[in-house]
């Protein structure tokens, strides 16, 4: 598989991209990422992951080097560089930089950049045409007074545990609750449901990353006159439920039709959801950079 990696401006393969063991990234996990996908070699909502990605580095103080322009810049000459044959995955981290093996963010005084970039693979064709099965994670989503969920973190150890048990139940993803027991997001995604003709969807105080998809897909929803709600939902409403769906930009819109051991709907994809991909699919070329 065709990959590129850009570290600070130089382009490698595969095979020889190296970071600096001493880059504070790696020692503490202190570092922000973004990912965002093409389409047609054009990034999709580009200005929106910007916005994220240095809304994430000033929650742990960290400047972002590159203009929105230079960052856009590296992306295209690394996609090319890639020689993909279809749409690109591009992985965009940011990190404190290489420096002693201290806490203090002087220590570090240049920051890191790296854009990985890989041939984009879309959801199973089966997902898509009949929906998947979510575990419920027992691994709770980190309290925003510890680390605080809007920060996009290079550290996903609490992700990539709900997502290690997902894999053990056979499941596509990991639906994750709060402290507060409520459902808040999945582990790679944001959720959506459907009950009374009304889109819900947790709220941003239940502790979740505020997701560039699912704001695209509000947006949408919006626009065909479909109402809306933030809305803290728990465990025993997926009963209620008639539709559900996750969001995220590699993924767009996965229909779900089991949540742990409770059927969504009739499970089987609903007409909301169907729509929603429809209007996803034609509302893509107008943000494209």
């Amino acid at each position: 598989m065709p990959v590129a990696v850009n570290i600070d401006g130089v382009l490698y393969g595969q095979d020889n991209a190296r970071v600096s063991v001493f880059d504070h990234g790696f020692l503490f996990g202190e570092g922000v990422y973004e990912v965002l996908r093409t389409y047609d070699r054009r990034p999709f909502l580009f200005p929106e992951h910007m916005k994220r990605l240095r809304a994430s580095a000033a929650r742990i103080a960290l400047a972002c080097p590159l203009t929105d322009e230079a960052l856009l810049a590296r992306i295209r000459e690394t996609v090319a560089a890639a020689v993909l044959e279809g749409d690109a995955y591009v992985r965009i981290l940011l990190t404190r930089g290489e420096g002693e093996i201290v806490y203090d963010p002087k220590a570090c005084p240049s920051p890191t950049v790296v854009i990985i970039v890989k041939a984009h693979a879309d959801p199973p064709a089966e997902a898509m045409v009949n929906g998947v099965g979510l575990s419920l994670a027992s691994v709770v989503r980190n309290h925003p007074g510890s680390v605080d969920p809007a920060i996009k973190s290079n550290n996903l150890l609490n992700n990539a545990l709900a997502m290690q048990q997902a894999y053990r139940e056979g499941a596509f993803e990991a639906l994750m609750k709060n402290h507060r027991g409520e459902l808040c997001e999945c582990a790679q995604s944001n959720i959506f449901f459907v009950r009374d003709g009304v889109l819900l969807t947790p709220p941003v105080d239940a502790g979740l990353l505020v997701g560039v998809t699912r704001g695209f897909v509000l947006e949408l929803a919006a626009a065909s006159g479909r109402r809306t709600e933030e809305r803290v939902l728990l465990e025993d409403d997926l009963a209620s439920v008639r539709e559900a769906f996750l969001t995220s930009t590699t993924r767009e819109i996965v229909p779900v039709v089991r949540i742990g051991t409770y059927t969504i709907g009739e499970g089987r994809p609903g007409c909301v959801t169907r729509q929603l991909m429809d209007a996803f699919t034609a509302g893509v070329p107008g943000r494209l950079t």
